[in-house]
Parts: C-alpha cells; sequence; structure tokens
C-alpha cells in the first residue's frame, strides 16, 4: 500500500519489536513501504517506534485528537497493509 491517505489523518504511529517473532510481518511491511508511503503522504508525520518486546501496532491520529489503533501482531506485511487501509480510511 502506497496511496495517499485521507485528509483526517494527522499522524500515524507504528510500534514494533526489533527482534520478535510477531513483529516480522510489520518490520518488512515498513521496510518494502514505508519510502513509497512518505512520497505519497510528505506532509504526514509518519512515526516508527521500536521497542524489545512491544506488541505491533498501528495508531492513526484523526481531527481533533483523536486516536484509533489496530494490533498487527503475527500478521504478514500484506495483511498489515490491509489494516492500515482498513483504520484510516474508517475517517475519511
Amino acid at each position: 500500500m502506497a496511496t495517499k491517505l485521507g485528509a483526517a489523518v494527522h499522524e500515524l504511529r507504528i510500534h514494533l519489536s526489533q527482534t520478535s517473532a510477531g513483529s516480522q510481518g510489520t518490520r518488512d511491511w515498513v521496510l518494502s513501504t514505508y519510502g513509497k508511503l512518505k512520497q505519497a503522504n510528505p506532509t504526514l508525520p509518519i512515526l516508527v517506534r521500536e521497542a524489545e518486546n512491544v506488541k505491533a501496532r498501528i495508531i492513526a491520529r484523526f481531527d481533533f485528537g483523536e486516536e484509533r489503533s489496530v494490533a498487527v501482531e503475527g500478521l504478514d506485511a500484506a495483511a498489515v497493509g490491509k489494516e492500515l487501509e482498513k483504520l484510516t480510511s474508517s475517517k475519511s
């Protein structure tokens, strides 16, 4: 997924573990998609936060400070992209 996210999305945060097997799909997704996503959304802050033994999660901040998140622990890279699409399209 490397599409332009909706205007309602003000920030995207990706939390993952550098070493856990459950975050492997998220790490793969970040490595393969971050550049394209940032190129399609140059002004959107996309924060990748790595911490040991944290469960993989994507958090989106929308208008008026509303935040929604989705757990992506154990998913492969394609499924992580689909979860992000669902998360960000729910407010667009």
